[in-house]
């Protein structure tokens, strides 16, 4: 499904970039009492802040998805030295169906796909920065995210990124060792190696 990461000549219609010039990526820390995600993996634990100013939907998107433990006992799929790491597709909980994992997203109570629109914005594709995936429609955004594991300006205004990594960086250069060094695979995980997010929470900061 996110293989469009690398076809960036995208259709991006009329699609507004919002300004986050109040926004230091490299300095910026959650203040007491914001809500901010823990992901629990089999590697240890990522936290992450959000940036609701610059894409609320997103944010919204993924603290629901979280409350409702949509990404309990997913996998990060997807890891490229490098780049990133892709998770949060409900088909990786099955291990006998890798072939799909990638594909899929939260669907309503009729079976159809839920989405979010795109929310471009000028904030840099940094490390530690969390953003979502999404197919070559710029308004495909389900549930499946990425974290950078270093700068890549090329995504910059392409994806909508919404967070960051404050904790926890160690544990995502760990799982970004789980990719295949076959240039070829796109950075697919083995089912033996892929890293679990065993339960994902939002809680107040600082934490407990």
């Amino acid at each position: 499904m996110i293989s469009a990461l690398f076809t960036l000549a995208l259709t991006q219609q009329d699609i507004s970039v919002k300004r986050s010039a109040d926004i230091d990526q490299r300095t910026i820390a959650p203040q007491a009492g914001d809500e901010v995600g823990v992901l629990e993996t089999t590697k240890g634990k990522i936290v992450v802040m959000f940036f609701p100013s610059v894409a609320p939907k997103h944010v919204d998107n993924f603290i629901k998805l979280s409350k409702q433990g949509f990404y309990d006992g997913t996998r990060f799929h997807r890891c490229i030295p490098g780049f990133m790491v892709q998770g949060g597709d409900p088909n990786s909980r099955r291990m006998e169906a890798s072939d799909m994992w990638g594909t899929g997203g939260p669907l309503d109570s009729q079976g159809n796909r839920q989405t979010v629109n795109a929310e471009f914005s000028d904030l840099k594709h940094l490390r530690g920065v969390l953003s979502m995936a999404r197919s070559s429609d710029p308004n495909s955004a389900g549930s499946q995210f990425f974290i950078m594991v270093a700068d890549y300006p090329s995504l910059d205004g392409k994806y909508s990124a919404f967070g960051k990594v404050v904790q926890g960086m160690d544990v995502v250069d760990e799982i970004v060792k789980t990719g295949s060094a076959d240039r070829s695979a796109n950075g697919k995980v083995a089912p033996k190696d892929a890293v679990e997010i065993t339960k994902a929470t939002v809680v107040k900061w600082p934490l407990q």
